[in-house]
């Protein structure tokens, strides 16, 4: 399943505050075009690219990144791009698109 950018848009379009996977904080979506994910904090602000993302997507449909939360971090920042990776984590578990599991897998 592919990610559907213009879901994204509906849901987060207008701001939205994402779950953070632990600790029970939020991330705070500022707003999303065609080209991004724009996320706002009190101390920083970023731009979480669509061709990353769905580039990440991509590789969890293939088997090649985890949907492990943990695992997906390490994944993304190898095979895609070290681009707020955790923020990345947040918003795809919100999706669905990854399990939804607090822990920590290790790779052996």
């Amino acid at each position: 399943m592919a990610l559907d950018w213009s879901e994204v848009k509906k849901k987060y379009g207008k701001g939205f505050m994402v779950p953070t996977i632990a600790g029970g904080k939020f991330l705070q979506i500022s707003s999303v075009d065609d080209e991004a994910i724009y996320i706002e904090s009190p101390i920083w602000k970023v731009k979480l690219h669509r061709t990353n993302i769905e580039k990440g997507v991509e590789l969890i449909e293939d088997g090649t990144i985890s949907r492990d939360p943990g695992l997906f971090v390490e994944d993304y920042m190898l095979y895609v791009a070290n681009e707020r990776a955790t923020s990345v984590a947040h918003i795809l578990r919100d999706l669905g698109i990854l399990d939804h599991t607090e822990t920590f897998s290790i790779r052996c």
